[in-house]
């Protein structure tokens, strides 16, 4: 085995991580955002919250969170405050009082009405195959990551 394989070479910039190309590109995605965000007047982390229950409506906090990546304890003042807005309701499962069921009302869905049109696919410059790829080798990126974590925890 080649002991240099698995050293770091001492050459590096900061232009060839993978990280820093996410991580910059995911400044630019919230820039780009910005305007529509402005108009909606919501955070990224309250959109996707809406984007999400628009998907599936009356989810649980915990299934909410499990889809956006989010601790619960991240998730909650995002829920009080879109809760404050008046686009969303939050209640006690029946079933299961330990749950809490996060749904719109109609006014988070009246949201998507006001958001219609706010897609950045042209300003990503990719064709929709490209866009398409993209996202899935972003994905997968993603879920290697988690997958690497979980083995080594």
């Amino acid at each position: 085995m080649n002991s240099t394989a698995n050293t770091a070479p001492t050459d590096l910039k900061l232009s060839d991580f993978l990280c820093f190309a996410v991580y910059s590109t995911n400044l630019a995605f919230g820039k780009a955002y910005k305007p529509i965000l402005e108009r909606l007047g919501l955070t990224y982390t309250q959109y996707i919250t809406i984007v999400s229950l628009w998907e599936q409506d009356n989810q649980t906090v915990g299934g909410l969170g499990e889809k956006l990546f989010l601790e619960s304890n991240t998730l909650t003042p995002i829920l009080k405050k879109l809760q404050a807005m008046g686009y969303v309701q939050r209640q006690r499962d029946p079933a299961d009082e330990r749950q809490v069921r996060i749904s719109l009302t109609q006014s988070g869905r009246d949201l998507r009405n006001v958001s219609s049109g706010t897609s950045l696919f042209e300003a990503t410059g990719l064709t929709t195959e490209e866009f398409t790829q993209m996202q899935k080798s972003i994905v997968t990126l993603r879920n290697n990551l988690i997958r690497s974590m979980n083995a080594e925890g």
